[in-house]
This record gives C-alpha cells, structure tokens and sequence, in this order.
C-alpha cells in the first residue's frame, strides 16, 4: 500500500489536479480518472494507441497491484509462472486482437510503464484473457480436449432484464452484480468512459488495465444495454478461436443492433468464457438472451417479459452436451436456488420493476433451500464467505467459507441507458462489508492470502454518467 500511495502521489504532482468536491481529478491529455464511492473512474478517448496510455497511466497504481497479485497468486492456484501464462496469451490472443485492440493494450502497457509500473504489453493482453487462461485453457491443456467444468468457479453473477407489463412505465430495466474470488473481483472497481475515434462509445464496470467490461455491464451511444453471467459447469475450449474479451469488445465498440453483437460473439468463437448474455437495443425496445456455447447457441426475444441469469444455461444442447453438473434446478447449489429466488421475485414485483426495485433485488438474502433470509452462496447476493456449504451435493466440494461472492451491484433502465448512466455499489450488493483480517483470523485455512485480500467497506449507491467531471 506504501508504493500505491506514492504512485498517486507521482501522478498528481505530474498530470495536475482538479478538486471536485472529495474527489480528485487526475489527468493525462483527453484521459481523467476521479475516485467515488469505491469505484474508480477513468475516461479515455481518441486512437488506440493514445486512449491506452490514457489508461495505462491513470490505471498505474491499480495495475501494480494487480501485478504483484498475479505474480504470487497464479502460482499459487496452478503451480505454473504467470510467464507461463503470459508466453500462452501472446501465442493464442494476438493473432486475434488485430491492431486496434492490441494497439490500445501497447498503448496501456507504455502508459503504466511512464508512470512507474513495470508491465509490458503482453502482460496487459494475459491479465485481459485470464479468466480464460486459468479457467478454460489450462484445464483442458492439462486434461485433454474436453475438461469438466467447475460449475462453481465458473458460476458468477446474477442478473435480470425486464420490459414491457413487468416493469413501471413500460421502461428497460437491467441488473446485475458479479461473483469472484475475492482477491481478483475486488480489482472490479473500475467505471470505465471509453470514447474511440471510430464505432460506438461504450461505458461500463471494468478492472484497471481491461479493454472490455469482465463483469459485463455495459451501455452504448448505439444504443444497447448489456450484461451476461456465466455459463456454470461449461468445459468446451477451442484455443484455435479467438477470445471472448476481444469479441464482446468489438460487439460493444461496432455492433449497431443485437443481430450485429450476436455475428460478432460468434464468429470465430473459442468456447471461452461461454456466458448467457442479456441485450436490449433501445431503439426498438426489445430484449434478448443469448446463451452463447462452443458449438450451441440459442437466442430468445421479446418485447414483453423479462429474463433472468443464475449461472446455468437454459438451452438443453449447451446443458447436456457442453458442460457438466450446471446445478440448473438443484435448490442446493446456487445456480438453482438463484433460478428459484429470481423467478419468485420477478413475479412479486411484476409490472413494479424499476431501479430502486432494481437495487432491492440485487441485495436479496432469502434462502430458498432453508426457507428463510440467510446470505449465503445460494441467495441472490452471494456470500461463501458466510456458508459452510454442509448442504451440497457434490462430495467433498465446494470449499467451506470460502473468500468468494458478490463484489458490487449495477442498475440501469432505458432512460438511464440512453443518457449513458448506471447506478453502481462497490462491496457488496446489499452493502454488507468484509474485513480481511477478521476473516483470515476466523479462517486461517486461507492465510495464505494475507496481504492479498483487501476490506471492502460498506459503500452506497452512486450515479455515474459518460463524460462525467
């Protein structure tokens, strides 16, 4: 934390500080960074390369931290350097990236580099593709062509989209909150204002260093509304196929309607990081689901009604032949008990949907297992770090009191979305905090994590706007 602090000492005495209230603003050319809330917004505009350095510059005191984490903890977790990851990424994701998108992760790379932090740009591109490096490549190198899914590292998120008779006004109301272990998802706290010279302006949740949101909340000037979660138990990989972070990246930047982002996610598809996406285009009121597989996909739409995300797929093609133990419709398991709860709530609130309505559901805690409020890894918003998961069906796993659940919340609706503007909390949905030395004292078993788990305070909800100052 000493070296963090006198980075962003560096970059305002470098870049020039603006006072906005208890913020500050730090610039860098078109680029600015303010903090609020928990959450760290950065803006950056113009050609590839030049919005990069934006980030990279702005992002450094993130980023040397999400270094230092992926340095120890990759090793930890696979028993292979994070070089070894990093040679694989430039190998699968670069031939990929094409020169706009890898010009803008150089261009992060120097960025960082000009303000201290050490990080080449093949760095930038591992940490971009992590989630597939660790959790779809490497499980498959190691096992073969086919790996079975872990339907709970890979089961993140829960969301709903709503339209039409379901929600007040008629409005578009999307929500979500992203699941993580909390050593990475506490990196989640980025609202990232990206403004390209050429296709759409894209606003959303990201990490310090990302091209794309992860977390998967996003708005377009196109305009879309977007978020996903992920597909639980999902083993199908195809290094030979581009990534998912470069694909949902130029479905956001270029895609003009939801046939667009639906030919863009899945041309050249690698399986990676397979997601249930939720879309609305603003423009003809309409909704979407898409569950994108390796070799299925399924896209359902509606103008009226609602969709719900819990981490297991719908489409029995992609349930049946493409993962294994999703947890759908097992009220044990969180995918489950989530499909369960969303269902109920969706019902209870029909046609009183909104963001406030929004919020509430996200900060959900009923235990549809035990029948009672009890925040767990099986309510709405996710808490292992609470449940010694003595209910579950698979032997010997998941881990007890795990540091894993809901980092955050995000709501929007269509008016909102056209002003590109969402409601955020950083910690935690219902803003329930998590102090890291407590919970490492109650559970030494996971001590090897001091130093690399950070507190996460009770934070309210705050507003953030494209182009905000």
């Amino acid at each position: 934390m000493r070296c963090r602090f006198w980075i962003v000492i560096a970059l305002l005495a470098s870049v020039g500080v603006a006072a906005k209230g208890q913020e500050n603003v730090v610039r860098q050319g078109k680029g600015y960074r303010f903090e609020r809330d928990g959450w760290v917004y950065i803006h950056i505009e113009g050609k590839a390369q030049e919005r990069g350095y934006q980030h990279g510059y702005l992002a450094a005191p993130e980023l040397k931290d999400v270094l230092r984490s992926l340095k120890y903890l990759t090793y930890w977790n696979t028993g292979k350097k994070w070089e070894f990851f990093v040679e694989a990424a430039e190998r699968m994701y670069a031939p990929h990236a094409g020169g706009e998108l890898l010009d803008e992760m150089k261009g992060i790379a120097e960025g960082a580099r000009a303000a201290g932090v050490q990080i080449t740009w093949q760095e930038v591109l591992a940490w971009n593709g992590y989630e597939e490096l660790t959790d779809y490549w490497w499980p498959n190198e190691k096992e073969g062509k086919y790996a079975k899914g872990d339907p709970d590292r890979k089961g993140r998120c829960s969301a709903f989209l709503a339209t039409g008779s379901a929600t007040k006004g008629g409005k578009v109301v999307m929500a979500h909150n992203s699941w993580n272990n909390f050593e990475f998802g506490q990196f989640a706290n980025v609202i990232l204002d990206i403004q390209p010279d050429k296709g759409h302006r894209m606003f959303m949740q990201a990490a310090p260093g990302y091209i794309y949101s992860f977390a998967d909340f996003f708005v377009t000037d196109a305009p879309l509304m977007g978020t996903e979660t992920t597909i639980g138990g999902f083993g199908m990989y195809d290094p030979k196929g581009e990534s998912e972070f470069t694909r949902v990246r130029k479905a956001m930047q270029y895609a003009d309607n939801l046939d667009q982002f639906v030919e863009i996610m899945k041309k050249k598809n690698n399986g990676g990081y397979a997601n249930s996406w939720l879309l609305a285009d603003l423009k003809t009121g309409e909704i979407m689901r898409f569950e994108l597989g390796l070799k299925f996909d399924n896209v359902e739409r509606k103008k009226d009604g609602y969709f719900i995300g819990f981490n297991a797929p719908l489409d029995p093609r992609i349930r049946n032949l493409e993962c294994s133990n999703t947890g759908y419709a097992d009220i044990r398991r969180h995918q489950g008990a989530r499909q369960a709860r969303l269902e109920q709530l969706m019902r209870k609130h029909h046609g009183k949907i909104d963001v406030e309505i929004g919020k509430e559901i996200l900060a959900d805690h009923y235990d549809v297992y035990l029948k009672k409020n009890n925040p767990c890894s099986r309510t709405v918003d996710g808490h292992y770090e609470l449940d010694a998961r003595e209910f579950m069906s698979q032997p010997g796993r998941p881990l007890p009191f795990q540091p894993r659940g809901a980092v955050d919340g995000k709501v929007t609706d269509s008016d909102l979305a056209k002003e590109m503007t969402f409601w955020a909390r950083w910690g935690n949905s219902s803003g329930m905090p998590f102090d890291a030395k407590k919970f490492l004292a109650d559970h030494v078993q996971w001590n090897y994590l001091e130093g690399y788990l950070m507190d996460r305070p009770r934070q309210p909800w705050a507003l953030f706007k494209a182009g905000e100052k």
